[in-house]
């Protein structure tokens, strides 16, 4: 009897000691975690449930030359709703659910009420804390948001959750978009990609805590860290010359129904880029920014070279302007291959200055050919040591390579030389074979294209960038006074004589360039040939300010040469630059005194006494306000006030569309127009209420 008892209590102290123990090696390995790896799971723990998360600075602006907006950060926001009943009460959700829904969809119009209130009570009964309600809700809507039922209590007594975004807009829209730039999947381009490390700023960090449903939102903490905001750029673009380069470029491509199209404008003394415009037909027929051919297109320019190939004769003294050259009748064979003239029975006996006036490409070929067939290397680094044949380095990406062969590279051949001097089998980019012809127009000094004149942080200047010489001197005095005077002699007796104006002195030079069309064949080949028309020059010529390149690629029709597709645009730009831009005596001409001066009903008082300056018309009284309307009795043009009221309707009649539509967007109304020209009527009575939201329909005189 004993012998079973004691088996039995030696069998439970057994079961006592193993609970025992098994319950010491849990305490243990509760004191082991916390103690020797509480750092370890508290950072897991964390991990799980907060995180910091990048946030991004808002970025900086870009600015025209005379700190008007190109492009900037406007602060848009996301509002979500914590609809728990942490935060609100029953009764104080469900008796203003109902307004707050109403108010909801007549701010933002995209439910009905109806929608609204069910988004809501599903939310309450799921306890969301982070519903979401609207993206892309600007300041003024939140403004008005913050006023609504339940969210007039805030975050913490009515749910009202609000993060602040920023989304890149420009307010000139298209202007010059393609060199601004934007960002696309990550990928920056133009200025807003070349600048990126000043425009970017530094980014913060922010406590960010997960839900039970899995989402993560923000937390108030005092130790999240604030992004700096980035600094801004002043670009050398002025957004007058901008605006009439675009649309004289866009309205001829329209007219040749062109595939594409660019026009840059170039300040001669500084090589400031004052206006650049890259246009490409679109699949439903409008032209917009879409690539930077200014930049990256690297073509044969054709015979605008031919200035180039004549400025290694003249700078070597094999030729001189009134030397004379013997074209025959039109045409000359080198090797196997035939050079025609664009004159059917060829231009005979002719001076070199006529050769260009002209382009003469059996004249220019059998210049270059006749004195450098034997050294033709020596030609070619005449004409790098003028700075071509190597890339620009400008900070924008993406610049095109320049194509300039050596007599060793492969290809050479006996037709390579003559072809070379006429612009074929030659490459370069319509900036940089401007900043060659600007180089003649600064008096030989080759200046790098500029974009950007200043860094500035809320306003101050923190760094400047100056004009960079690329050469001090491409080719003597007397040379380039040559090539300066031949150039003129183009505009005034040659090819692009249907530009001439006595008002100004234009030096430039046309090109039609073949270009291959690959799906049909080489050029040479029946129906594969298209053509590439351009214009290159400065003005005014005796004292040059700008220089500008126009290349229309593809001109639709019969009509296909740069004298007759590209210069005009050129003559159409550089009229307006000239009335705007230039103030210069002139000893042969003077601005016109009209008879009856132009009319121009109302606008922007600047631009309106600036073109009746022009025509030396009396403006004697001031305005107190920059919107006026003008009135005209003979020379004399008397300015009256038109002012606008916060609020109420403006009255933009006589305004140009440009004008109109900054003073009715500001006013926050949506603008719809038909026609062309100044506004002739507005759809709303002037003086009305603005509604919110309210279009106003333009028609266009």
């Amino acid at each position: 009897m004993n012998n079973v008892k004691g088996d039995i209590l030696w069998r439970v102290y057994l079961v006592y000691f193993v609970v025992a123990l098994f319950a010491f090696l849990i305490i243990a390995k509760v004191v082991y975690i916390q103690v020797v790896e509480g750092d370890k799971w508290k950072e897991v723990a964390r991990n799980t449930t907060l995180r910091y998360v990048e946030t991004d600075a808002t970025r900086g602006d870009v600015y025209a030359d005379d700190g008007r907006l190109l492009a900037t950060s406007v602060p848009v926001y996301e509002i979500r709703m914590d609809v728990s009943s942490h935060v609100t009460s029953d009764e104080l959700f469900f008796s203003n659910v109902d307004s707050l829904a109403l108010n909801l969809s007549r701010l933002f119009g995209d439910r009905t009420p109806q929608q609204y209130r069910h988004i809501l009570i599903e939310a309450r009964k799921n306890q969301e804390r982070y519903l979401l309600l609207k993206r892309n809700v600007s300041f003024n809507e939140l403004n008005k948001l913050r006023e609504f039922p339940i969210f007039r209590r805030g975050r913490f007594g009515g749910g009202l959750i609000i993060e602040e975004n920023t989304r890149r807009e420009m307010p000139f829209k298209s202007l010059a978009a393609r060199t601004i730039g934007y960002e696309r999947g990550g990928y920056y381009v133009g200025l807003e990609g070349a600048y990126r490390d000043y425009l970017e700023g530094i980014k913060g960090k922010r406590l960010m805590r997960r839900t039970s449903g899995g989402r993560w939102i923000p937390i108030n903490d005092e130790n999240e860290i604030k992004p700096k905001n980035g600094k801004d750029i002043l670009t050398t673009i002025n957004i007058n010359m901008q605006d009439v380069v675009e649309n004289s470029l866009r309205r001829q491509l329209h007219k040749f129904d062109a595939d594409y199209g660019t026009a840059v404008v170039m300040e001669v003394a500084t090589g400031k880029t004052k206006a650049i415009s890259n246009l490409t037909i679109n699949e439903k027929g409008a032209y917009e920014e879409l690539f930077n051919y200014a930049v990256g297109e690297s073509a044969e320019p054709g015979s605008t070279f031919k200035l180039a190939s004549l400025l290694v004769a003249l700078e070597d003294g094999v030729v001189s302007p009134d030397d004379f050259v013997n074209t025959g009748d039109g045409t000359i064979t080198y090797a196997d291959r035939t050079m025609h003239d664009s004159e059917a029975d060829g231009f005979g006996m002719i001076t070199v200055r006529n050769a260009l006036e002209v382009s003469s490409n059996v004249a220019i070929s059998k210049i270059i050919y006749d004195n450098y067939r034997k050294r033709p290397q020596k030609f070619i680094d005449k004409l790098k040591a003028m700075g071509l044949g190597k890339k620009l380095d400008i900070e924008i990406s993406g610049e095109g390579n320049p194509v300039l062969k050596d007599v060793n590279s492969s290809g050479w051949s006996g037709v390579s030389l003559p072809w070379m001097s006429i612009g074929y089998g030659v490459s370069f980019t319509p900036l940089q074979l401007l900043t060659f012809y600007n180089a003649v127009a600064n008096d030989g000094k080759m200046v790098k294209p500029m974009f950007v004149e200043e860094i500035r942080r809320t306003g101050e200047n923190i760094k400047k960038f100056n004009p960079q010489v690329i050469s001090q001197r491409i080719a003597s005095k007397q040379t380039i006074k040559k090539a300066n005077d031949m150039l003129v002699s183009v505009v005034e007796n040659g090819s692009a004589k249907n530009i001439y104006t006595p008002a100004y002195q234009i030096a430039g030079k046309t090109g039609t360039a073949q270009v291959a069309n690959t799906k049909f064949g080489y050029i040479g080949e029946s129906g594969g040939i298209s053509y590439r028309a351009s214009f290159v020059g400065y003005f005014p010529a005796d004292n040059p300010q700008y220089s500008m390149i126009i290349v229309i690629h593809n001109p639709k029709g019969w009509i296909y040469t740069g004298s007759q597709v590209a210069a005009p645009v050129f003559r159409d730009i550089a009229d307006k630059i000239f009335a705007t831009h230039i103030n210069l005596p002139t000893k042969d001409f003077e601005r016109p005194l009209m008879a009856n001066l132009p009319v121009f009903k109302a606008g922007n008082y600047y631009d309106i006494r600036k073109i009746y300056r022009h025509f030396n018309g009396n403006t004697g009284n001031i305005p107190e306000t920059q919107w006026v309307s003008a009135n005209v009795n003979g020379d004399t043009v008397v300015f009256r006030d038109r002012e606008f009221i916060q609020n109420l309707v403006p009255n933009v009649v006589g305004m140009s569309l440009k004008d109109a539509l900054y003073i009715l967007e500001n006013a926050e109304m949506e603008v719809r127009f038909t026609g062309k020209g100044t506004v002739r009527k507005q759809s709303i009575r002037p003086g009305l209420r603005i509604k919110p939201r309210q279009v106003i329909i333009l028609e266009l005189s």
